[in-house]
């Protein structure tokens, strides 16, 4: 499979640390910049499949999630929190329990022009 750059966000879209969600085809990611560089993540919680840019917060160089505050690096996408947190809906510590703890997939990205573009 070839990997290709694709325009995923306007520069002037992208806010420091406030996460985006972005559709490339049939692909979710989420979009923040940090720390003056560019980070594309799968866009889902590997926890519940909750969509990060939709009240994940960044801090300390990780993304959380809103919903149980699954942790992961954006510098890598490291696992640093599974699911602490069993807020809504209240099994989320459950599942947590079951599902298999998953890092969070990375994609490279560049500026070209004035887009950030992943490569996918």
């Amino acid at each position: 499979m070839v990997m290709e750059w694709k325009n995923a966000i306007r520069v002037s879209k992208l806010k420091p640390d406030k996460p985006k969600m972005v559709n490339i085809g049939f692909k979710t990611l989420m979009l923040v910049l940090f720390n003056g560089e560019y980070h594309a993540t799968e866009g889902l919680c590997r926890h519940m499949r909750w969509p990060l840019g939709l009240g994940g917060k960044v801090k300390d160089g990780c993304i959380t999630c809103p919903l149980h505050q699954t942790t992961h690096k954006l510098d890598d996408g490291s696992l640093v929190e599974w699911s602490p947190f069993p807020l809504f809906p209240p099994y989320g510590k459950i599942i947590g329990k079951l599902s298999k703890k998953k890092d969070l997939p990375l994609y490279e990205t560049r500026i070209e022009g004035d887009y950030v573009q992943v490569k996918l």
